[in-house]
């Protein structure tokens, strides 16, 4: 099969088209011919060497796909409702830049009705993310304000969607007018341009004092504090990446007396269990409302996938509102 392999840590350009042996799947697993490769920062980092695949996993870059089911483990295939040749997405712990691909049953949900392959392939590591954070470590309701950061991200997108979908208000940062405005048109109550207003004073000013009640963090470092001052009494501060660094100072005492959570996690080292579960919340909560519409693709760019690089170089870039997508065929 054709792959994109890390020929060695570096620069986008370290990312070459190889040649590897066909994956077989084992028990519990289906073989997935891909047709579309979502791409997502943690790829960016496994090239830069920062971020290596759990034991076990595919040394490939690719935490999602979309394609055909080929082949797979009969019985649990039967048990979960799929069969040989439909079209499904899965969210898979590496080895998604690739024609074909390994996956856990449990890992994999249906083509939404109506969905390209392409759309699909950007469904699985946004949506399993944004569920297992806002959702269930952050226990997003109806009624409260959600506060994202870089709504403009994949990751932003969908928890805009997904946030506006559950009956919350939400509150996004980006880095530019344009980004903002692609925010509201993604149905985003607030946006605030980081660059250009003090968002935590933002937060409070649209909440009337009040702050919000669920912050989903892809910066960390100096904004945990300035986030913790906005949060809501009661409120949850729930942390997915650092790239704002790993070191934080904040008020511990104000976290004592307002009842303030902060939480985090990564999804790609849990157990098969673990998101096998969040799959099937995703499929009984999530896929319903794509199907009514609620809940639209959201994608800057597809590009063939022999252009891994220049994908990784336009997500370096931060240029771009949504996700980007690999094509093999």
């Amino acid at each position: 099969m054709r792959a994109i392999e890390i020929r060695e840590f570096g620069a986008p350009e370290v990312l070459v088209e190889a040649t590897r042996p066909d994956p077989r799947p084992g028990p519990g697993e289906l073989l997935v011919r891909v047709a579309a490769s979502g791409v997502n920062r943690p790829d960016v980092l496994q090239r830069k060497g920062a971020y290596a695949p759990p034991p076990g996993a595919s040394d490939l870059p690719g935490l999602e796909v979309a394609g055909t089911v080929i082949d797979g483990d009969a019985g649990e295939l039967a048990a979960a409702g799929l069969a040989i040749g439909d079209r499904v997405c899965a969210l898979v712990s590496g080895g998604g830049y690739a024609e074909l691909c390994v996956a856990p049953i449990g890992q994999c949900l249906p083509v939404p009705t109506g969905w390209s392959d392409i759309e699909a392939a950007s469904l699985p590591e946004t949506f399993f993310t944004v569920w297992s954070n806002v959702v269930d470590r952050g226990r997003l309701q109806s009624g409260d304000t959600l506060l994202v950061q870089g709504g403009s991200s994949g990751i932003g997108v969908t928890a805009i969607q997904l946030g506006k979908a559950l009956g919350a208000t939400v509150i996004v940062t980006a880095g530019s007018d344009a980004k903002c405005a692609a925010c509201l048109g993604l149905g985003a109550d607030h946006a605030i341009n980081y660059r250009q207003a003090d968002f935590a004073a933002e937060v409070k000013r649209l909440t009337g004092g009040r702050g919000a009640d669920v912050v989903l963090d892809m910066v960390a470092g100096d904004y945990v504090a300035r986030e913790l001052g906005c949060l809501a009494d009661d409120g949850r501060l729930v942390i997915i990446a650092v790239q704002g660094g790993v070191r934080s100072e904040f008020n511990a005492g104000e976290v004592l007396r307002r009842r303030l959570t902060i939480t985090g996690s990564t999804l790609r080292p849990r157990q098969v269990a673990f998101k096998a579960a969040i799959a099937a919340a995703l499929r009984a909560r999530v896929w319903p409302l794509i199907d009514a519409g609620r809940i639209r693709p959201v994608i800057e760019r597809v590009f063939e996938a022999a252009q891994a690089a220049q994908a990784h170089a336009l997500m370096e870039s931060s240029q771009h509102v949504g996700k980007i997508v690999l094509r093999w065929s």
